[in-house]
């Protein structure tokens, strides 16, 4: 299995309610693809960090494998919610992926 954990701060023009919008706008976007993309096993988007975060929202997701995550990157559905959801909204992106051996 492998796991793909995402970090994002939003744009600094984004606070109070604009930037709830925008979080749960991302949170559906990204959790509706659960059962829609091919060796997607989990997705889940967190957006209600502690005060101690310096991020945003947290994606955490998991895999069959590596060829899964690499499929997930390119397919159509995810590449929409990327373009369209995501990247219009997010500062920074940090990402760490690895595998679980079970």
């Amino acid at each position: 299995m492998v796991k793909h954990i995402i970090l994002w701060t939003l744009k600094e023009q984004y606070a109070g309610e604009q930037a709830e919008e925008i979080k749960k706008g991302i949170k559906e976007g990204l959790e509706s693809l659960q059962g829609k993309i091919p060796g997607l096993l989990e997705i889940k988007v967190h957006i209600q960090g502690l005060s101690s975060s310096n991020a945003d929202l947290m994606l955490d997701s998991s895999f069959e494998d590596v060829a899964a995550l690499k499929g997930y990157a390119v397919h159509p559905e995810h590449v929409a919610v990327a373009d369209g959801k995501v990247r219009p909204f997010t500062a920074t992106r940090v990402c760490m992926d690895y595998e679980i051996n079970e």
